[in-house]
């Protein structure tokens, strides 16, 4: 074996002993292989969106760095590795300058192995080469300086993959106008390959990206539950997002499952005390089973819509299905039955007439309308018209003098106001005779037995109740 492919092999074996898998891939059928770095970003690094608002995002992973390389069979005595380098949140300008300084490395060091070298250049020093520090600004797909880039993207491949003759002799007249200042900045060097399209959404991808690499760290780790106290690794472990609270799947799988079957769905919150952190539904799909699940979701559409003004049910018992109503209307149209409906009585819909209301509703009108803001009886007044409610306030008044006044005839039910006299009634209706003290049915031949036996509730209170003077101005009138 030559002392060049000895010292590939033994570069290549140690790379493959310093990085896992997922960041070292050894080609199959050729010397060489692909490896992707994540760059160490400093604490509390940035995303910024700029737009008609300005976004911030903390973000702790950026999407890596991925360099493909093969090893000629004169390497590392003469030729060095032929690689490309791509990334998604580096343009072809940033990451052409970053090849023409891997390029440099390699003169530097011309007769050694200089992979290791890359990797470490690209890991540790790329974002202070590239002047990048937080925050990182980020152009959205579909935003006037997300075209303005991809226009010059698409300008710079043309270039590089040739075009019309008067096209390439006019931009190298502005080539020429630019190296004066910048000799080198403009060039893109054919190794710097993008790797996603300009006119996707670059943010939702980092986002994603961060959030999984966070995952990733997070079930490496181990935490100490806080309600059984036991430690477990992180990959058992569920984290609150707002509040980074860590408790066992274990203890949270059953907590989530008392509170869906009762109906709890708005209360699947950290159990902190004052904490008011929720989980995410991806966290509760993950920790519960699909049914519990179904219910979890259907229960937390239905809270959600109740919450809504513009949202009313189908009344209709065999359908209950949501229904989005217009402003300023009361008609509400089911689009699964069709049902057209009153949104203030729930009945057929009965046009510009008043809702009915029924004997029920009516007594308890007058309470409800005498207690309402001046813009609650305004809307009682419509719904139901001015006449009902000045009849239920009525009645209700007159009911209620009844109630204080009068007694029921145990017989027919007629109200009697007793003004003065005794404790033995007539009713003026059906003519019986009853006590006013218990309201019980007297005998017709002698109703004062009733007041005269001694196991009668009512012994000796014929007169119980009445006034000195009333009594003395009834025995005179007897006596007349």
């Amino acid at each position: 074996m030559s002392e060049d492919k000895e010292a590939q092999e033994d570069e290549l074996l140690a790379l493959a002993s310093i990085y896992d898998e997922e960041e070292f891939h050894r080609a199959e059928s050729a010397q060489g292989g692909e490896i992707q770095l994540c760059l160490e970003l400093p604490p509390d690094f940035k995303v910024v969106v700029k737009g008609e608002t300005q976004t911030e995002y903390n973000v702790c992973f950026l999407p890596p760095l991925v360099l493909n390389f093969e090893i000629p069979a004169d390497y590392p005595s003469t030729s060095s590795p032929i690689f490309t380098l791509s990334c998604k949140w580096m343009n072809r300008a940033q990451m052409s300058s970053m090849c023409r300084r891997l390029d440099e490395l390699w003169e530097e060091n011309q007769g050694f192995v200089i992979l290791f070298t890359w990797i470490q250049f690209l890991k540790e020093e790329a974002l202070d080469f590239l002047g990048i520090q937080s925050p990182l600004e980020v152009t959205r797909a579909g935003s006037k300086a997300g075209a303005e880039r991809r226009k010059a993207e698409q300008a710079a491949t043309a270039l590089t993959q040739g075009g019309s003759h008067s096209e390439i002799a006019e931009e190298k007249k502005r080539e020429v106008k630019k190296e004066k200042c910048e000799p080198q900045s403009s060039q893109l060097d054919p190794r710097a390959v993008l790797l996603m399209d300009p006119r996707a959404d670059l943010l939702p991808q980092l986002l994603d990206f961060d959030e999984a690499q966070r995952q990733r760290a997070f079930d490496c780790k181990v935490f100490c539950c806080g309600i059984c106290f036991v430690d477990k690794q992180g990959s058992h472990c569920l984290c609150f997002k707002e509040c980074q609270h860590v408790y066992c799947k274990a203890c949270m799988t059953e907590y989530f499952q008392i509170q869906i079957r009762d109906g709890n769905v708005q209360c699947l919150n950290c159990p902190e005390p004052k904490c008011t952190s929720l989980a995410t539904p991806s966290q509760v799909k993950q920790l519960v089973d699909e049914e519990l699940f179904a219910r979890y979701d259907r229960l937390l559409l239905q809270s959600s819509l109740d919450l809504m003004a513009d949202v009313v049910y189908c009344p209709r018992q065999s359908c209950g299905t949501a229904v989005m109503v217009e402003p300023d209307t009361t008609m509400g149209i089911c689009s699964a039955c069709q049902y057209a409906f009153c949104t203030l009585c729930k009945l057929g819909y009965h046009g510009l007439s008043h809702c009915k209301i029924n004997a029920d509703e009516l007594r308890n009108l007058k309470d409800e309308y005498l207690s309402s803001t001046s813009e609650g009886k305004k809307f009682m007044e419509q719904r139901f018209g001015k006449r009902v409610i000045q009849k239920a306030v009525e009645e209700s008044f007159s009911r209620d003098w009844l109630n204080e006044n009068c007694k029921c005839c145990p017989r027919c039910g007629t109200n009697i106001q007793k003004v003065d006299g005794c404790n033995k009634m007539t009713c003026t209706s059906c003519r019986r005779y009853f006590c006013w003290l218990c309201l019980g049915v007297l005998s017709k031949v002698n109703p004062y037995s009733h007041f005269n036996n001694p196991n009668s509730p009512c012994y000796n209170q014929l007169f119980h109740g009445v006034d000195l003077d009333e009594e003395d101005a009834f025995w005179s009138d007897e006596e007349d």
